[in-house]
């Protein structure tokens, strides 16, 4: 089992499943009482936080996928004879529909950049232009980017950075270990930065905290960031600017699509996203695919309607 999912069971173990099930042994646990559970999650107040309505979809099929393993588990142990989960229809998962920012968006997003933090300029400007999911963005480090070529070597992720506790690891599938491409405009803001961080380092002097680390991205002393922490100064750059709410997420997502509008090939960006396959690029950008593909058939209108044109 991965770190990551570990991580969540644990966490939806101590904060949900046990405060509802702790009066009942594994043996009296009913369907009844794991339908009752996740309706209860649907409700009002469950999210434990101060947002309205309940748990989303996703986190509640969660919730069933945990108990389903612990008391699976409970089976092979002989403690009980049957997983009461194995009855409860599981839930589904309603995706939300995504829709990245456009152009004009990035543009706006872009200036508001301008007044934020340095490094935050340069994370969400290196997210917007290489495509780069959060852990990778947070495992970069120095060694990885070549000025010379400006290639991106993306061959680490940092999954998790709290309390002193850094987790860093190789990318979870072979594909999602590639080389990026950045634009020349990007490299030279990575440049300038690079030398604004070494000039932060020589300040600082002994006092350095980072170890072996060198990221990119992290606390001026090298100490690497909390891996949620980009997420949620991302979601309040948005709402302090008054921009369509989009996850931090989307940025790669707006990443691909304007790639997409491009005409770049599926195969391009696959590759630069890290996809294990050319299907999942599809399935995900199907529609910004087809409309690009739409756009480049128009093209050959143009080009045949001047020819007749010319012709006559």
């Amino acid at each position: 089992m991965g770190y990551k999912t570990l991580y969540t069971y644990d966490s939806n173990l101590k904060t949900r499943i046990l405060p509802y099930f702790q009066h009942l042994r594994l043996d009296e646990i009913k369907p009844l009482h794991i339908v009752n559970f996740l309706d209860q999650l649907e409700k009002e107040g469950s999210r434990g936080d101060k947002k309205s309505g309940g748990l989303a979809s996703g986190t509640i099929e969660i919730q069933h996928r945990s108990l389903k393993n612990i008391l699976k588990r409970a089976v092979e142990w002989r403690i009980i004879k049957r997983n009461p989960v194995d009855d409860v229809q599981k839930p589904k998962v309603l995706s939300k529909e995504l829709i990245p920012y456009d152009e004009a968006e990035v543009e706006q997003m872009l200036r508001a950049l301008q007044s934020e933090p340095y490094h935050w300029r340069i994370m969400i400007t290196l997210a917007l232009t290489s495509g780069l999911r959060r852990s990778e963005l947070l495992g970069l480090e120095w060694k990885h980017l070549d000025f010379n070529t400006g290639v991106l070597d993306v061959s680490q992720t940092m999954i998790h950075a709290f309390k002193g506790i850094i987790i860093v690891k190789q990318p979870k599938t072979k594909k999602s270990i590639r080389k990026v491409a950045l634009p020349s405009s990007m490299l030279k803001e990575l440049k300038e930065y690079y030398e604004f961080r070494m000039q932060e380092r020589n300040d600082i002097g002994d006092d350095l905290r980072g170890g072996d680390w060198f990221f990119i991205f992290s606390h001026p002393d090298g100490r690497s960031f909390h891996h949620e922490r980009p997420y949620l100064w991302f979601r309040q750059f948005v709402k302090k600017n008054g921009f369509r709410y989009i996850r931090f997420h989307d940025l790669r997502h707006t990443s691909a699509t304007i790639l997409t509008n491009q005409g770049v090939h599926a195969k391009i960006i696959s590759e630069r996203l890290g996809h294990g396959s050319i299907t999942t690029t599809m399935n995900i950008y199907g529609h910004a695919l087809r409309t690009a593909d739409q756009a480049a058939a128009d093209k050959f209108e143009s080009f045949f309607t001047s020819k007749a044109a010319q012709g006559q």
